[in-house]
């Protein structure tokens, strides 16, 4: 009867061992088959991920594209016209004559040059006749190439003061100089003084320039996580 037990009681354990080794199977395959699909899923996102950024980059590198040759038609038209924007010929080397784009270019610079300013200054007020007793600035250029923002969107003052000495026939024909100069010229004062050979007058103005265009080449390093990294190579285009 013993003998009989015991081998009853041998095929249960047998029978347990049999089951708990196929339990611990299953378990090890669910735990492998579950890793696996988490990984599967997260590779799928990440692909998806990168795929749509891919498709994005080619969206926005053909507008480029078409923007790029609108722009090209659009330049090469302003400056093949023989009469430019101020009346003048365009390859001519009179006051009003030279190419659009170089006027464009005189008319609002892409950095903060004081002296062409004056130079300029100098040369539309003695070409018509005024003698030129002093003008005051600052040349500004390095504290401004090094603050600039990048935001080409917003033109910046250059401040000015100019002393001219005149007849008085020629006062009123001074201001519409100024009017008729390519460089936009804002004018907040006016001091007029008398004087034995004339009349000497002080204006207080400005002129602009506009920080040249920056361009931004943006290269993305996709990550398995939500997060994106970023890295800006920098282009400057005048």
């Amino acid at each position: 009867m013993a003998i009989k037990l015991s081998a009853k009681r041998l095929a249960i354990d047998k029978a347990n061992s049999t089951v708990l080794i196929v339990v611990g199977v299953a378990c090890f395959v669910i735990v492998l088959c579950s890793v696996a699909g988490k990984s599967l899923i997260d590779q799928m996102k990440y692909q998806s991920k990168v795929i749509g950024l891919k498709e994005n980059t080619l969206k926005q590198a053909k507008a480029n594209e078409k923007a790029t040759e609108q722009l090209k038609t659009s330049y090469q038209e302003f400056a093949s016209v023989r009469e430019n924007v101020l009346g003048g010929n365009a390859s001519g080397t009179a006051d009003k004559d030279g190419e659009n784009a170089r006027i464009v270019l005189d008319a609002l610079p892409s950095k903060y040059d004081f002296p062409a300013l004056a130079t300029s200054i100098y040369k539309l007020l003695g070409s018509n006749g005024y003698k030129i007793d002093s003008m005051t600035g600052t040349d500004d250029e390095v504290a401004q190439s090094a603050s600039e923002s990048g935001d080409a969107s917003v033109a910046v003052d250059i401040p000015f003061t100019v002393s001219v000495t005149a007849s008085s026939s020629n006062t009123k024909q001074l201001l519409a100089l100024f009017e008729k100069s390519i460089r936009p010229v804002q004018i907040s004062k006016i001091s007029i003084k008398g004087q034995t050979d004339g009349v000497k007058i002080s204006i207080d103005g400005k002129t602009y320039f506009k920080p040249q265009k920056k361009f931004n080449v943006k290269t993305e390093k996709v990550n398995r996580t939500d997060k994106v990294s970023k890295t800006k190579k920098t282009e400057t285009k005048k």
